[in-house]
């Protein structure tokens, strides 16, 4: 399943789209958002059709559930959309997001002959700043291992899925929840990407294999982890309703370690980045979120690096986590 929501990637056979299009005598803009999100939603693309779906809400708000046609759509509505999201005192990224997401609409109707471009997003930039990657010591880490949380199972899930995903190179949670047990092959754990189709091998060490035995899934359940409960509908929920809250345990951790910036699984991922990279560790065996600005270079370097190579950078950090006192 593809989760991008790069709108540069959001290819997809449009003949029907278009065809429901062209039999309205005029096209709206809400109408046709739904429509993109309603099919990418059908083709498995969960993701992407959320993210369209967050779009048209931020902009039927700024509407006031005012419909228009796209035809209408002018330089002046998106320049007053774009000081409506500033007003709203959100980040330049999340501004960027929703305008950035609301043009690759309008393109794709373009594209599809629905209205005739008048370009009307000109005068709105739609840049992404590189934000800081919130990493922490390995120092930090080991602290975090350390911590006693034994009056608070939830807290030692959130702590324990977090080393998990440092533990295995800054897995993400996404693909930590629906790991499968055909997924382990002997001491190789294999697994694809949500975010990039990526098939990556990561070796067992032991601390890992700790973890996998603890958070062991029910025998009847094709998953992993006890992280989705496979005789409940709608995984996909399952798994943003666990994230959301061991991030929320994780934040509380970091408060009670004195942590500058908010603790999340993602840490773990630029954790194990910039330990790698402190120590040495070639960028070209760093995977994505370990200081590259873009997934097509990950996918460049990573195409290259031989699996035992990886797993040497891994055990190097592991190790180097064990001796501390």
């Amino acid at each position: 399943m593809n989760f991008s929501n790069d709108p540069s990637n959001t290819i997809f056979n449009t003949t029907s789209l278009k065809s429901r299009c062209h039999a309205q005598s005029s096209v709206t803009i809400f109408t046709y958002m739904q429509q993109m999100a309603s099919q990418y939603l059908r083709q498995g693309k969960c993701r992407t059709s959320e993210t369209y779906a967050t779009t048209l809400s931020s902009f039927r708000n700024f509407r006031h559930g005012n419909d228009l046609r796209l035809e209408d759509i002018t330089l002046d509505i998106i320049v007053e959309y774009e000081s409506y999201l500033k007003n709203r005192t959100l980040s330049p990224n999340t501004i960027s997001f929703y305008i950035k997401h609301l043009r690759a609409v309008y393109n794709r109707a373009v594209d599809d002959g629905v209205v005739s471009d008048t370009h009307p997003f000109k005068r709105v930039k739609t840049s992404i700043s590189t934000t800081p990657k919130r990493a922490v010591s390995l120092k930090t880490i080991k602290r975090i291992k350390d911590m006693e949380l034994g009056n608070s199972p939830s807290k030692c899930f959130a702590r324990d899925m977090f080393l998990f995903s440092f533990y295995t190179r800054g897995m993400s949670f996404v693909d930590i929840a629906t790991l499968e047990k055909n997924n382990l092959k002997g001491d190789i754990l294999y697994y694809r990407r949500k975010k990039t189709n990526q098939l990556l091998e990561i070796r067992m060490e032991k601390c890992i294999l700790d973890l996998l035995v603890m958070y062991r899934s029910h025998p009847s359940s094709p998953f992993l982890l006890s992280i989705i409960d496979y005789e409940l509908p709608d995984y996909r929920k399952q798994y943003l309703s666990c994230m959301s809250k061991v991030n929320r345990h994780l934040k509380g951790i970091g408060n009670e370690l004195g942590l500058q910036h908010p603790l999340t699984m993602y840490c773990a991922r630029h954790s194990w980045a910039s330990i790698a990279r402190d120590e040495g560790i070639p960028l070209s065996v760093i995977s994505e979120g370990m200081g590259h600005d873009s997934e097509k270079t990950t996918r460049i370097y990573l195409a290259s690096i031989k699996s035992e190579v990886i797993d040497r950078a891994n055990r190097k950090i592991l190790k180097l986590l064990s001796q501390l006192a």
